[in-house]
């Protein structure tokens, strides 16, 4: 990491992450070096990633945070980790999308990420139990001089149910609201995958909807950035064998890719030359 005195604090930050969990914890004199940034540059990013409840400071370094299975951070927070994978994630997870389908989208920041993208995509059904991606395309589509809706824009189905600290909407409403619909492809935002747990989440109602909405799919796809491989919630909501298509970042190691290749029948890799 010598040549990064010019990133960007995101794109530095995520790398401090990446480094602290790889090896369990770093010291600030390492970090400079690696960087190739001032002590103080490094302390700010600490200071930030500390905020976040990613890291821990301790007396010269920073460890990560072991996080409990009920652990669930909230929206704001989650949206600042990983924003470059999610955004290389969306643009591959876009292309996926048929005009004239209807699909269906989980809460995530990462799902967020994809609605960006996928309200130039016309005639969609969209179904979701996200306020933040319904207001997506809430936002991108301004009635018409009649008070219509400019033509193919997307027909947005919003659950209801309980929010959640990642601005889902969860429980019997929402379960029910999915029970009765079917969906082309569902996109689909996960809090930790592995090959023992599954799609997993650390909240029970959210993992109940999560259950509903891959019943109601043809097709899977899960949407997660390199850091959920190994994480574990405590409710398990799907197998890996339920899931047809992984989409991921250039950041997973080729020994994961080898072992996600023995459990799914679709892995893209996005943000590299040749995706998959």
């Amino acid at each position: 990491m010598s040549d990064n005195q010019n990133l960007l604090a995101e794109q530095r930050r995520a790398l401090i992450l990446d480094e602290v969990r790889r090896r369990g914890g770093i010291r600030v004199n390492e970090l400079t070096r690696k960087l190739n940034v001032s002590d103080m540059t490094v302390r700010r990013d600490l200071d930030a990633l500390a905020r976040l409840g990613v890291i821990e400071k301790v007396h010269g370094g920073a460890v990560p945070v072991v996080e409990a299975s009920t652990h669930e951070p909230g929206f704001e927070a989650k949206s600042e980790l990983e924003l470059s994978a999610k955004e290389d994630i969306a643009r591959a997870a876009a292309a996926m999308a048929v005009p004239g389908r209807a699909i269906a989208l989980s809460g995530g920041t990462t799902t967020y990420a994809l609605a960006h993208h996928l309200v130039d995509v016309p005639d969609l059904t969209v179904v979701t139990n996200s306020v933040r991606v319904a207001d997506v395309f809430h936002a991108a589509q301004p009635a018409g001089t009649s008070g219509g809706q400019r033509a193919g824009a997307a027909t947005v189905v919003l659950t209801g149910g309980v929010r959640t600290p990642s601005d889902s909407l969860v429980g019997p409403v929402a379960d029910q609201a999915i029970r009765s619909l079917h969906f082309d492809v569902l996109f689909l935002g996960v809090h930790g995958i592995s090959a023992e747990a599954g799609l997993s989440t650390p909240n029970l109602a959210e993992a109940e909807t999560n259950r509903r909405f891959v019943r109601s799919a043809r097709r899977v796809v899960v949407v997660a950035d390199h850091t959920k491989w190994g994480t574990v919630g405590l409710s398990s909501f799907a197998t890996l064998d339920q899931v047809d298509t992984l989409v991921t970042d250039a950041g997973l190691s080729p020994e994961v890719r080898e072992e996600i290749m023995e459990h799914l029948p679709g892995l893209v890799v996005a943000g590299e030359s040749a995706d998959g």
